[in-house]
C-alpha cells in the first residue's frame, strides 16, 4: 500500500488472531481543566510527567487541552474500569485535573494545538475546522482474522446510532445549548473521513477502498481513515468510534461491554437488519439529535422510540454478556435508560444551577 510500510500501519500485515477474541480495549478522550473548571493546554505536560508504569496508556491529541488514557487487552469491563481508574489517577499525579464531555460546554476560546509530526498534515487539511477539542469514547473488540473483522464491523454499524443514543454527552458548545445531543458529532462530521462507512463485500474489498482513500486523502496510511466503526489491523480488531466519551470510567466500560457482546453474537449467530447506509445515516443524525428521545431504525421500514430499541439490544446481548463477564456491567445501561444519558443531565443541572456548576460537576464525576 505504497507508504504504508513505511509506517508499520499496512494492513496486509494484519495481527487479527493475535490476541484471545473478544477481549476489549477501551479508550477515553478527556479534556484538561483548571481548579476553575477552564481549559489548560498541558497535554505534553502531562504526557512528559507522567509515571514510567502508565506512558504507554497516555497519550496526546492534536488538541493540547485534551488527553487519551487507554487500558490494555482486557477481558471484561470490571478489568477495563480498574485499568481506566488507575490511569487517571496517573495523569492526577501530574497536577491535572480531567474532564469527561463530548465537547467543553463553555466558551473554549482560541484552539491550542500540539506539535507532532503526525498531526503536521491534519492541521493543514482542517484549517479553520479545529475549532474546540471533540472528545469521544473508543473501543476495540479482538477478533480472529481478517473476514471476521469485517464481518463484525458491518453488522456493528446497525448499533452505531443506538450506541450514539445512549453516549450523547455534549449539549452545549461555546456556552450555548447546541439544540443536539451531541454536538461533538456535529464538529467531526465537518472532518473528511468521520463517517458511517459502507458495508464491505469482503477484507480484500476493505484493503482496494483504503488504498484509494489513502492516495485521495494523500496521508500515509489507514489511521488516517477516521471512519465510525473499522478494522482495526494493526491491533487485531474492530474500533467502535461513533460515541461522545462519558464522566465516569463505569459509564464507559459499559458501553465496551455491550460493544463486545454484540460483537458475539455477530459471530455466533450473524443476522444484522441489513439496512441501507443512507437509513443508518439518518437514523444516526435521529439520535445525536435527539438523543434517547429519538426515533432509530430497527428493520426494513420500521424505527422505534430509542429506549424501546435499547431494551431489545440489552436483551439480545445480555447472555452473551453472561459468558464473557460483562452482565453486571450492563446495568449501567439500564440506568442510562431510566434515567437519561449526558445530555440530559448536562441540560438539567445547567437549568437548575448554570454553566459553572455544569462545570464543576463534570469534573467531579469525572474524578476517581
Amino acid at each position: 500500500m505504497g507508504t504504508q510500510s513505511k509506517t508499520g500501519n499496512d494492513p496486509r500485515e494484519h495481527k487479527f488472531g493475535s490476541s484471545t477474541p473478544l477481549t476489549i480495549g477501551v479508550e477515553e478522550e478527556l479534556l484538561l481543566v483548571d481548579e476553575g473548571c477552564g481549559l489548560v493546554a498541558e497535554g505534553g505536560r502531562v504526557l512528559e510527567r507522567i509515571d514510567d508504569e502508565h506512558k504507554q496508556s497516555v497519550s496526546t491529541e492534536i488538541f493540547a487541552t485534551q488527553i487519551e488514557v487507554k487500558t490494555g487487552v482486557c477481558l471484561d469491563a470490571t478489568q477495563a474500569v480498574k485499568e481506566l481508574a488507575g490511569v487517571r489517577r496517573a495523569v492526577a499525579g501530574t497536577g491535572a485535573r480531567l474532564m469527561g464531555s463530548g465537547i467543553y460546554p463553555a466558551e473554549s476560546g482560541e484552539p491550542q494545538l500540539i506539535e507532532k509530526a503526525r498531526y503536521e498534515s491534519v492541521k493543514k487539511d482542517l484549517a479553520s475546522l479545529l475549532a474546540t477539542p471533540p472528545c469521544a469514547l473508543h473501543v476495540h473488540v479482538g477478533v480472529p482474522d481478517p473476514e471476521t473483522a469485517v464481518a463484525v464491523a458491518n453488522a456493528m454499524r446497525h448499533h452505531l446510532p443506538l450506541l450514539a443514543a445512549l453516549t450523547a454527552n455534549s449539549p452545549f458548545r461555546d456556552g450555548a445549548d447546541s439544540g443536539l445531543a451531541s454536538a461533538r458529532a456535529a464538529a467531526v462530521r465537518s472532518y473528511p473521513r468521520f463517517e458511517l462507512p459502507r458495508a464491505f463485500r469482503d477484507y480484500e474489498d476493505f484493503l482496494r477502498v483504503a488504498d484509494q482513500l489513502i492516495a485521495a486523502a494523500g496521508v500515509s496510511d489507514y489511521t488516517y481513515v477516521w471512519w465510525d466503526v473499522r478494522p482495526h489491523p494493526n491491533l487485531g480488531t474492530v474500533e467502535v468510534r461513533g460515541m461522545d466519551v462519558a464522566p465516569r470510567p463505569e459509564e464507559n466500560a459499559a458501553i465496551a461491554a455491550l460493544i463486545q457482546a454484540l460483537a458475539a453474537k455477530e459471530i455466533d449467530r450473524p443476522g444484522a437488519p441489513g439496512l441501507a447506509r443512507e437509513a443508518i445515516e439518518e437514523s444516526y443524525f435521529q439520535a445525536e439529535r435527539y438523543g434517547l428521545e429519538a426515533r432509530l431504525m430497527v428493520a426494513e421500514s420500521t424505527a422505534a422510540p430509542a429506549p424501546e430499541v435499547a431494551r431489545g439490544t440489552l436483551e439480545e446481548a445480555r447472555p452473551y454478556a453472561a459468558d464473557l463477564g460483562g452482565e453486571g456491567a450492563l446495568e449501567e445501561i439500564e440506568r442510562i435508560i431510566a434515567e437519561g444519558n449526558g445530555a440530559d443531565r448536562q441540560r438539567r443541572i445547567h437549568r437548575e444551577h448554570g454553566m459553572e456548576a455544569l462545570l464543576s460537576d463534570l469534573a467531579e464525576r469525572t474524578r476517581v
